[in-house]
Order: C-alpha cells, then sequence, then structure tokens
C-alpha cells in the first residue's frame, strides 16, 4: 500500500520537467537548519512515468534512499532499480538521473546532501 502524500508536512515546492527530465517532482524541505556536513535532507515525490534529466552534483555529494514506488538511478553509466529501502550514493562530480518505472504510482524517496 502507497504511503499518504502527506507523508511530508506543509506545501512542497514543485518543479516541472527537471533538469530536461518529464514531469513534475514535488519536494519538502525537511531538515529545518544545516547540520554540518549535512546540507539539507529532502522528501521527493516524481510523477508517475515521470524523470529528472541528467545532472552533475556541484556542491554535496548524495545518498538517495528509495521509500516507496518503483524505478531507476542512473550513476553516471551505472543503473540501480529502486524500490523501497534501496539507497544510491552519488559522489561529488558525479552525474544522476532517476526516473518512475510505474505507469501508475508516483516514486518517493529521500535525498541528503552532505558538503565535503
Amino acid at each position: 500500500m502507497l504511503a499518504d502524500a502527506r507523508m511530508w508536512n506543509g506545501k512542497p515546492d514543485r518543479r516541472l520537467d527537471l533538469f530536461g527530465g518529464k514531469g513534475e517532482v514535488r519536494v519538502w524541505s525537511l531538515l529545518r537548519t544545516a547540520m554540518p556536513p549535512f546540507d539539507c535532507a529532502l522528501g521527493c515525490e516524481l510523477d508517475a512515468g515521470g524523470s529528472v534529466g541528467v545532472h552533475v552534483q556541484e556542491k554535496c555529494s548524495e545518498i538517495i534512499i528509495c521509500i516507496e514506488g518503483t524505478g531507476e538511478a542512473c550513476v553516471d553509466d551505472e543503473v540501480t532499480t529502486l524500490g523501497p529501502g534501496v539507497v544510491v550514493a552519488l559522489p561529488l562530480g558525479r552525474t544522476l538521473a532517476l526516473s518512475n518505472t510505474s505507469s501508475t504510482h508516483p516514486l518517493r524517496y529521500m535525498i541528503v546532501k552532505a558538503v565535503v
């Protein structure tokens, strides 16, 4: 059973066709203040069939934690299948692209960023 979209409080920042992808990503800021080395923690929800285009991690290293749904994360040329509990490491300077492989359900994930 999919979690309620209100799993993260407040109004999300809505981003359309992020980095040349398709669909909407809703983003909630979960960390109220920076706590070095952590820069931010984000709750994200990607539309069914949506994608986030290829982009470079220029400021922070990240980990992506899949909460629910199915998808793929491509770090440089390495593809990881996303499902609940899957964690993807994204070192500084590497590229990332995400896709939601479901045509009916959103992909929900968290991003935790750390300054190196």
